[in-house]
């Protein structure tokens, strides 16, 4: 069994196309079609639904994609591990960040090229809280960056970053951009653009709304905070965002950002990595500087000067 083989498993399990999984092995459809017909022999199962197309992977082939997944992180963790011992952290590092927490990745990112100035960093953001996990889980990413609910499932180690706060963004012309806070139910009679709703983010505000005992009826929706903001300045829409996006924006001239309360809650956000031993060195390191750098300050201090404008 070889490395290669695996690998063009896995890449057929996720391209779910033969032609397209050769092309992002730098193969040819014959070698990576012949080196997985290899791979069946060798296990003694078959691992592709084979007709005049691709129809999926048998059971027995689901499951050795697992196995095979593990393999290849470790070998990839045991490759980085040697080379950090050598010359010091190299590589990349693959982020998967939820679209609330992108304008707060910086703040941990910085860092961490300052401390390993060799490596590369790969953030994917605007992915839904299910996915990062999911591609946690497969070794896709060393760590992402979601919201740390109490179900999360097991198989995870978890670093607290920060408790997400939630503004109400609206124009310096509204009534509501005098006020010093704003409550949920206020909020909800506004015309709003928010989230869509299948995105874990717009499901905390629904959950927040609804513990005010409302029902936000939004005109607009997307899956982008950035959007949010770009619609409210046309003065037509209020929106309500995670405070840590006015770290990539600020509040713009003409908007005002009204502290929500009643209820004044807020929502955990922090680092996820798998929790399988050995582990990714690239994970580790991340998880150090995470628990060094005090992302909730950062924050904290920006809220303070926006408060004060």
């Amino acid at each position: 069994m070889l490395f290669r083989q695996l690998e063009y498993l896995v890449s057929l399990s996720r391209e779910r196309h033969f032609a397209r999984a050769a092309q992002a092995c730098y193969v040819s459809q014959p070698a990576l079609s012949e080196a997985i017909r290899k791979l069946e022999e060798e296990l003694d199962v078959p691992l592709v639904r084979r007709g005049r197309k691709y129809e999926g992977l048998t059971p027995e082939g689901e499951r050795i994609v697992v196995w095979a997944q593990r393999i290849l992180a470790d070998r990839d963790a045991l490759k980085d591990e040697v080379g950090a011992l050598r010359t010091g952290l190299s590589g990349t590092l693959r982020i998967g960040v939820i679209p609330t927490a992108t304008g707060a990745v910086s703040l941990l990112t910085s860092p961490f090229c300052v401390a390993h100035p060799l490596v590369g960093v790969e953030v994917m953001a605007d992915l839904q809280h299910e996915d990062i996990l999911r591609q946690v889980q497969n070794f896709e990413f060393d760590a992402g960056i979601t919201y740390l609910h109490k179900d999360l499932p097991e198989g995870f180690r978890t670093t607290p970053l920060y408790q997400e706060r939630y503004v109400l963004l609206t124009t310096a012309a509204d009534g509501m951009g005098h006020r010093t806070t704003a409550t949920w139910a206020e909020a909800s009679l506004l015309p709003l653009c928010l989230l869509t709703g299948t995105m874990q983010g717009r499901r905390v505000l629904d959950e927040l709304f609804a513990e005010a005992g409302v029902r936000p009826s939004p005109r607009v929706e997307t899956d982008s905070v950035a959007t949010l903001f770009a619609h409210v300045r046309t003065g037509q829409w209020a929106s309500v965002v995670p405070h840590a996006w006015l770290h990539v924006f600020g509040v713009p001239p003409g908007m005002r950002a009204v502290p929500l309360v009643e209820p004044a809650r807020t929502v955990q956000v922090g680092l996820v990595t798998t929790a399988r031993e050995p582990g990714s060195v690239m994970a580790r390191a991340l998880t150090g500087i995470a628990r060094r750098a005090d992302i909730t300050a950062a924050l904290d201090r920006l809220s303070e000067a926006w408060a004060s404008d």
